[in-house]
């Protein structure tokens, strides 16, 4: 297996845990005991705010630790150069992620036009951005496979 498609099998792992482990928390912090919070726009704001940073950071420092963990066991860097094939990956799947994302918005928007509660509009717009990230790598990973 490549390094790259390492790097995108642990993303996707960690993509996973942190958004399950985050949303785990959250229910048993919040909702669960007080199931009225979900109307709370506030909330959901704080929710989204919060989650961004926690992504983000968390990835920069699992990718950290992967690059130190490969380094000592081949003794060897991540490759840092990127040519034209993986450019052209990144730019696929960040077109299929971007229309994933947007479908998932739309049924968001769609939701709110069906009169249902405000915060499956919220938890639709999450699911939508974690599933397109998902996808994303997914993506990626089929067209390092494929040879494209």
């Amino acid at each position: 297996m490549d390094n790259k498609e390492k790097q995108i099998l642990v993303t996707i792992i960690t993509l996973i845990l942190i958004f399950g482990g985050y949303a785990f928390y959250v229910y048993q912090k919040y909702i669960e005991p007080d199931f009225t919070i979900v109307n709370n726009f506030q909330f959901w704001g704080k929710a989204f705010l919060i989650l961004i940073p926690v992504t983000i950071v968390s990835q920069i420092i699992i990718h950290i630790v992967f690059a130190i963990i490969t380094k000592i066991v081949t003794n060897e860097d991540l490759p840092t150069k990127t040519d034209e094939r993986d450019k052209l990956i990144e730019l696929k799947s960040i077109r299929i992620s971007h229309w994933i994302f947007t479908a998932g918005f739309l049924l968001s928007m769609v939701t709110l036009v069906l009169n249902m509660q405000p915060y499956v509009m919220f938890i639709t717009l999450i699911a939508s951005g974690f599933i397109s990230g998902i996808v994303s790598e997914i993506v990626k990973l089929y067209y390092y496979r494929k040879g494209f």
